[in-house]
């Protein structure tokens, strides 16, 4: 697991490279085509990955999208589809029953597929229309860490060619398609400057069995994900929460045993700091994530700081690194094997 998060800015850097005209080739089909909305499927991590996509791309272009999980989605979906609709199905092995189970339901109202997947030959791609492909080299860690951000990365880059087929801001996206390429640089710089840091907390925490996480916009599919890390790789329970919704019911739980870990970027922390003071009036201990690591000086307490200057539409693909670093250390702190946790399989069948 750990050499695998270390291989992230590699394995971006080569889907950004190696994966650019695929990208335009299915994005201009998608264009032609003339869809009007676009349902994104995935189960666990790559559901994630597509939650951050669905951001992005109802975001950026004028596609109505929505995310539906894959072992949900032939229940969710109409038996007729009222807008021209295409699925992209997103599995890192291309062989998860659910995410092929949601690849038929698709197929049986003529929807069109574009699957993203790090296996090519599998049994997604076969069925897709399309595919696009991370170029993150063999992952063996159960805990997906390297795909993840691949199929963020691919997602961002469809997003990007899309809008700019839609001439939606052409000067806006340009700048945008400039940023995404210092992806790879920047989240190396993330990965250098909070090791040590997650190491520290992972055993500081050792013995708390229970996390929250907070996240708003595309950082709500943050928290879920730096959730299911922990849950994976270290058998507690975490919860992600979008960040607002955290005061809708489970702030009842937290206490002085409960640490929040609240992702904000730099926009966000003027409009939540009430809720800030608020999780740390009732005890609970905090670690921000953010781009302002000195807004949290008033709160005594250690802040994630994330490097500055990225889009935050993007911002998923830093701030999800600490929580990978978190759980792989917050796993070894507890004499736990994050690469083979023992109820779990690499590919659901």
């Amino acid at each position: 697991m750990i050499r695998e998060i270390h291989e992230q800015p590699k394995a971006i850097e080569a889907t950004l490279a190696e994966e650019r005209q695929q990208v335009v080739k299915v994005a201009e089909e998608i264009y032609n085509e003339k869809y009007e909305m676009v349902y994104i499927t995935g189960s666990g991590t790559s559901y994630h990955a597509g939650l951050a996509g669905t951001f992005s791309l109802s975001l950026l272009t004028k596609l109505i999208c929505s995310s539906i999980p894959a072992s949900e989605f032939g229940v969710w979906l109409p038996s007729t589809i009222p807008r021209k609709a295409l699925l992209i199905a997103i599995s890192q092995s291309g062989e998860s029953t659910d995410v092929l189970e949601a690849a038929k339901s698709a197929l049986k109202r003529n929807m069109k597929i574009v699957a993203i997947t790090n296996t090519p030959q599998s049994s997604l791609t076969k069925v897709a229309d399309y595919t696009l492909l991370t170029h993150a080299g063999e992952e063996l860690a159960v805990t997906a860490t390297k795909t993840y951000t691949t199929q963020l990365t691919l997602l961002f880059m469809l997003t990007l060619e899309l809008a700019s087929l839609q001439r939606q801001g052409s000067e806006k996206i340009e700048e945008l398609k400039k940023a995404l390429t210092e992806a790879p640089r920047l989240v190396n710089k993330t990965l250098t400057s909070n090791e040590n840091l997650m190491r520290e907390f992972a055993y500081n925490f050792k013995h708390v069995n229970c996390f929250f996480l907070l996240g708003s916009g595309p950082n709500y599919a943050t928290a879920l994900e730096g959730a299911l890390k922990l849950k994976e790789a270290c058998n507690v329970f975490a919860e992600g929460f979008a960040s607002r919704e955290f005061l809708h019911g489970p702030i009842q739980l937290i206490d002085g045993q409960t640490p929040i870990i609240f992702i904000l970027t730099k926009d966000e922390i003027e409009h939540f700091k009430g809720l800030i003071k608020t999780v740390v009036n009732f005890g609970a201990p905090l670690i921000p994530i953010s781009e302002e690591k000195q807004a949290f000086s008033d709160f005594s307490v250690k802040a994630v700081e994330i490097p500055e200057g990225f889009p935050k539409i993007f911002s998923p693909i830093l701030y999800i690194v600490p929580l990978q670093l978190f759980a792989y250390y917050s796993s070894i702190a507890r004499n736990l094997n994050p690469d083979k946790p023992e109820k779990l399989r690499k590919v659901v069948k």
